[in-house]
């Protein structure tokens, strides 16, 4: 029987490494990696087939650290993320500490705070944010569940995550959020 504790051993030697893994995360099935690494973060747009130009999601594990990825998180942000339960993305303006190849064209940065034990653990003991983005070829349907993820993907990642692949509950992607210059938020995805 294999263990979440090999799954994530394995996660981090792979992500030290700069290496790409394949993972559940509180959504969607996710290819990640080290979000301080360019090179890796690159890999993903190559396996993806995406534009650069198109940012990804960033995950950490808890609210402080968006101390260290963002210039200057509201209050409000905090009070709205504490009284939701629907995994959801914030889009914070100003990104800093992250390669120039995971922010946004306006210098945005697009963060979920990860509740999943497995993301939260394998971030925690990882000590960088881990980028998440979809499992599938860039303009292709978001597989709700590891049987609909391609070959294309699974075979170009360095790891395949293990636990959870035999869950079949489909998992809706995350809610995105902002909030504008006036502090209104703006709902992008419900």
């Amino acid at each position: 029987m294999f263990l979440m504790e090999d799954d994530i051993n394995t996660c981090l030697q792979t992500l030290q490494k700069g290496g790409l893994i394949l993972y559940p995360t509180d959504t969607v099935w996710g290819i990640g990696c080290d979000a301080t690494n360019p090179i890796a973060i690159a890999r993903i747009f190559h396996l993806k087939k995406r534009e650069d130009s198109k940012a990804m999601i960033v995950l950490i594990s808890d609210e402080q650290e968006l101390l260290n990825y963002v210039e200057d998180p509201t209050v409000q942000v905090f009070d709205y993320i504490k009284g939701i339960h629907k995994p959801t993305t914030v889009i914070y303006a100003r990104a800093k500490n992250l390669p120039d190849n995971l922010i946004a064209s306006d210098g945005s940065v697009a963060i979920r705070i990860c509740k999943d034990p497995f993301c939260k653990k394998l971030i925690q003991l990882f000590g960088k944010p881990i980028v998440s983005t979809s499992a599938n070829i860039s303009g292709y349907p978001t597989p709700l569940s590891f049987g609909d993820i391609s070959l294309d993907i699974s075979e170009g990642v360095d790891y395949v995550v293990k636990h959870r692949q035999e869950e079949t509950t489909l998992q809706p992607p995350s809610s995105i959020i902002k909030w504008d210059a006036e502090g209104n938020l703006i709902i992008i995805r419900p």
